[in-house]
């Protein structure tokens, strides 16, 4: 029982919420981009927000099922076709043995998923299913995926409540529009001069197409570097650093853990999703906000995560639904939580 990739897209790896509890040996945290994007499509698949998820940039995936399940996809607006009919994203769809689903270029945004009911069933490595490319570390064989390549997943018949499960997603920026990315300090915000600082928040910033999953590169104004010596420190996702160019770095989820660089600032959880879909060409300016808004806003993005987790809860004990094929009106058909579920 497997998902079989006929094309395998941009970058496609297998990715869940990462091992953040080994940074303490030296290995990245990585895991999803966008986590409240890849959490929905888990939600609404009736999967733990840890289930491993597939995660691809700008092209997606062409794959084949080999089995009976459903599957959501979130994140960006890719065009994609389940058995040439048209799929939505935050809307979950069941699929059968020998159902195609084809995910096309991204229509805007950066990172899409996949997410398949019982998640994908790789052998996790250091307590995590992701993958770290650097380290071909995790996921499948610690690499993108290839023409060929079979993951497992489990089968799965029905799902309570299953015609319910949609919700409407978070909209990226759109390629014409300046993204506003709102900051705190960082924690070598004072070794930057008020100029520096000021110029920082003032400028327009590029994604370079330097960007990956370790980091996004800006192109703008050149900043001075402070003539100061530091030592290694811990990283965050999202820091932004300033290395010798003066052009910033944001550290992304395979940034290395530890690093010499001064960061002058650090985006706001809340925000971080909004930067990650980014795509290369893109602009952006930063807002400078202080830790009490920061956190209001994470709360609220965290209590909109909740709400749905909570609503799909609700509807989980409605008579499952029997196995219908994608109708050729391409109207969608929902999901299934595990059988124990089943009163």
């Amino acid at each position: 029982m497997s998902l079989r990739v006929l094309k395998p897209g941009l970058q496609t790896t297998v990715q869940d919420l990462g091992r953040p509890n080994h940074q303490i040996d030296g290995f990245p945290t990585s895991g999803v981009m966008d986590q409240p994007a890849a959490i929905t499509a888990n939600l609404l698949v009736g999967n733990p927000a840890s289930a491993a998820v597939l995660e691809f940039f700008m092209a997606g995936p062409t794959v084949e099922f080999t089995v009976s399940t459903f599957i959501a996809l979130g994140g960006a607006d890719f065009k994609a076709t389940l058995n040439d009919q048209p799929v939505d994203p935050n809307r979950c769809y069941q699929v059968h043995e020998g159902d195609r689903l084809a995910i096309g270029h991204a229509a805007s945004g950066r990172i899409g998923y996949l997410a398949v009911t019982g998640g994908l069933q790789v052998a996790p490595v250091l307590g995590s299913r992701s993958t770290t490319l650097r380290l071909q570390l995790g996921g499948y064989s610690g690499r993108p995926l290839q023409a060929g390549d079979d993951l497992p997943i489990e089968e799965h018949l029905t799902l309570p409540g299953y015609y319910h499960r949609h919700t409407k997603g978070a909209a990226p920026v759109s390629k014409d529009t300046t993204a506003t990315i709102s900051v705190l300090k960082g924690p070598q915000w004072d070794w930057f001069d008020p100029a520096s600082r000021e110029s920082f928040l003032d400028t327009t910033y590029t994604v370079s197409n330097q960007s990956d999953r370790m980091g996004y590169r800006l192109s703008g104004p050149t900043l001075p570097v402070p003539d100061q010596s530091m030592l290694s420190a811990a990283t965050v996702m999202g820091a932004i650093q300033i290395p010798a160019s003066g052009q910033p770095i944001v550290l992304m989820a395979d940034r290395q853990t530890t690093g010499g660089y001064p960061l002058l600032a650090v985006i706001a959880s809340a925000d971080l999703p909004t930067f990650t879909q980014l795509a290369p060409g893109q602009t952006v300016q930063f807002n400078l906000i202080d830790q009490a808004e920061a956190q209001t806003r994470l709360e609220e993005g965290r209590r909109t995560i909740n709400q749905l987790a909570q609503k799909l809860r609700s509807a989980a004990f409605l008579p499952p639904y029997g196995i219908t094929r994608v109708p050729t009106s391409g109207s969608p058909l929902y999901l299934r939580r595990s059988n124990h579920e089943h009163r």
